[in-house]
């Protein structure tokens, strides 16, 4: 069977998944789903190759995940952890993944990835630029093999340049693309940093990338057709730096740089040159009095603005001098103190109800116990609910996860399962796909080539 795909047929695989207990019913991948048909082998680990890898899955995708044995992907152990050791984070990033335990520093385990890479449509991989060449799995090396392989390269700063050789991490990619120069409180008389930058509370750059890479992969997918119907080889490399991909978040300050000299700076939390759009302070509520309030508004459209300003009782903030963004920048102070001195006389509830009856966009700061309770996540199915199978008396228990996004009409991308155990996929991929034999395959393990 093949499926169609803007414009590429895919030749169909069905994708089935066995939990760990044979008393559990094996998960089957939807043969709809815009990615089915697609293998991807994932060599990557933590954030930025994984979080490719995940998005592909959830598209239907079939993401053959290697870790070492023994250890795994390190993720599997970061921030919180369950009642089995084990991330909920690695339940999130890792569902509808297969792991397979291949230690890649031995021989024959870059032989067990080349075989797979050879029966593969994508291969993922974040290591630092040059690793898989000395390993011999390049692109050099595995083309020749599959020339329809599509090679998703995940780095700090590229393949190539003076900066491709230095680690990746995205703290510091953030930083030396800009994005961490404009996010803090600036100096009010030079407009520069005041402090530290501020840092979002998670791996931006990492998610940013992966984003970026999961979106470069399909484009290579859909390419390969055309470039096969030509006579050329349909495999090419997608290459992804953090770095580069945060710069593609920075909107215009290359251009207004280029163009008028101007060196965007932090903003606090307003935005530079778009008045009014901050967060603003309200009174606490009655329940926690000393727990800080906020509502963000952005009412920077010129009709939005005048009916903020009405809504508010100061429609002496309005007229000839406040009509358009530019006149309202160089008012932004006066502006800016009006709202706030609203604000603080009201809770962020009563705020947002004023003002969203006059249609001016406001919200509530909210916390994660906030968005899994509210009431539009329910009704969109953001958030499920997703089994963790265990082989004991409960049978495993629910962890609660972000749905995929886009939402494709007709396609049913919920989660099919959850990040699985280390190595639980070994017999299935490496028998299975691979052809290996039982002898075989107790040899590899008791030489630490592949994991128990």
């Amino acid at each position: 069977m093949k499926l169609f795909l803007c414009g590429i047929y895919l030749t169909n695989i069905t994708n089935t998944r066995r939990h760990n207990s044979d008393d559990l019913p094996p998960v089957v991948t939807p043969r709809d789903l815009p990615l089915s048909g697609i293998r991807v082998l994932e060599v990557g680990q933590v954030i930025a190759g994984p979080f490719c890898g995940q998005l592909l899955g959830h598209y239907g995708a079939e993401v053959i995940k290697v870790e070492p044995p023994e250890v795994g992907d390190p993720l599997r152990v970061w921030r919180e952890r369950d009642i089995d050791g084990v991330s909920p984070w690695w339940r999130s990033i890792a569902r509808n993944k297969k792991s397979v335990t291949i230690d890649m520093r031995k021989e024959e385990g870059r032989k067990l990835v080349k075989d797979l890479a050879i029966k593969s449509d994508v291969i993922v991989e974040n290591f630092k630029p040059g690793t898989l060449e000395r390993w011999n799995l390049g692109p050099t090396d595995l083309h020749p093999l599959n020339p329809s392989l599509i090679f998703t390269r995940v780095s700090g700063y590229g393949q190539t340049g003076p900066w491709a050789s230095r680690p990746g991490y995205a703290s510091v990619c953030e930083a030396e693309s800009g994005f961490r120069y404009i996010n803090g409180t600036p100096d009010p008389q030079s407009g520069a940093l005041l402090g530290p930058p501020i840092r979002p509370n998670l791996s931006l750059g990492d998610s940013v990338a992966g984003l970026h890479a999961a979106f470069g992969t399909v484009l290579a997918l859909l390419s390969r057709k055309a470039r096969e119907a030509q006579g050329q080889a349909g495999g090419q490399t997608v290459d992804v730096s953090i770095f580069e991909s945060m710069i593609n978040l920075m909107e215009g300050i290359i251009p207004e740089y280029d163009r008028k000299g101007k060196i965007r700076g932090p903003s606090g939390s307003s935005l530079t040159g778009i008045v009014p759009t901050n967060a603003y302070p309200c009174r606490p509520v009655p329940e926690a009095p000393t727990v800080p309030s906020y509502i963000v508004i952005g009412a920077n459209s010129d009709s939005i603005y005048k009916r903020l300003m009405t809504a508010i009782g100061r429609r002496d903030l309005t007229g000839p001098d406040y009509a358009q963004n530019h006149h309202r920048v160089e008012r932004q102070r006066e502006i800016e103190d009006a709202i706030a001195a609203w604000t603080q006389e009201h809770t962020a509830e009563e705020a947002e109800e004023v003002l969203r009856a006059v249609s001016v966009p406001a919200g509530r700061v909210l916390n994660v116990k906030d968005i899994v309770e509210s009431e539009h996540t329910r009704a969109r199915g953001l958030v499920e609910d997703v089994r963790v199978p265990k082989a004991s008396e409960d049978g495993g228990w629910s962890v609660k996860m972000s749905r995929a996004v886009p939402v494709l009409e007709g396609c049913d991308t919920k989660t099919r399962w959850a990040g699985p155990e280390l190595g639980e996929h070994n017999r299935e991929v490496l028998i299975g796909e691979l052809g290996m034999s039982e002898g075989e395959f107790e040899r590899l393990q008791r030489g630490g080539v592949i994991g128990k």
